[in-house]
């Protein structure tokens, strides 16, 4: 089965407690299981960096629901290309808590290549790239190197 991606940025609408912003994951879960959509979500508190993958009409689906949310506003897609494989297998969704240093360099990385990355032939500095490395430690069975918050594992 084909498999797509879709990568973005955006401004959180307003002030987001943590167990708000859980809450929102939680749905999120349910949905993207559904939908058979994987991924992982940042957020510095006034950003978020988005990336998630699946079937065309799950992920057709999920960026929808992504374009409908009111808990932010000015979306940026950063990449939506085919993809081989899915990187983040393990977790319907999973948000970490970053500093807004990781989102700005994230989303200033090259995003148009990061299906060669997929493919294995991006360069070091692109967006997909330096999200995997960020997010590498958090992997199950890996040591977490930074402090993470999560709706689920």
């Amino acid at each position: 089965m084909p498999l797509c991606a879709i990568a973005y940025v955006s401004d959180v609408a307003g002030p987001l407690a943590a167990a708000h912003l859980d809450a929102l994951v939680e749905d999120a879960i349910r949905f993207n299981s559904l939908a058979g959509v994987t991924g992982v979500l940042l957020c510095d508190g006034s950003r978020f960096l988005q990336y998630f993958e699946g079937p065309d009409d799950g992920v057709s689906a999920v960026h929808e629901r992504v374009l409908q949310a009111r808990s932010h506003r000015a979306i940026h897609k950063l990449g939506h290309a085919r993809v081989p494989q899915r990187f983040f297998p393990y977790w319907s969704m999973r948000w970490l808590g970053v500093e807004p240093a990781l989102i700005e360099m994230l989303s200033a990385g090259d995003w148009e290549a990061f299906a060669d990355r997929i493919a294995g032939g991006a360069p070091a500095g692109s967006g997909m790239e330096r999200l995997l490395q960020f997010v590498a430690p958090h992997l199950p069975g890996q040591a977490a190197s930074q402090p993470v918050r999560s709706a689920a594992d």
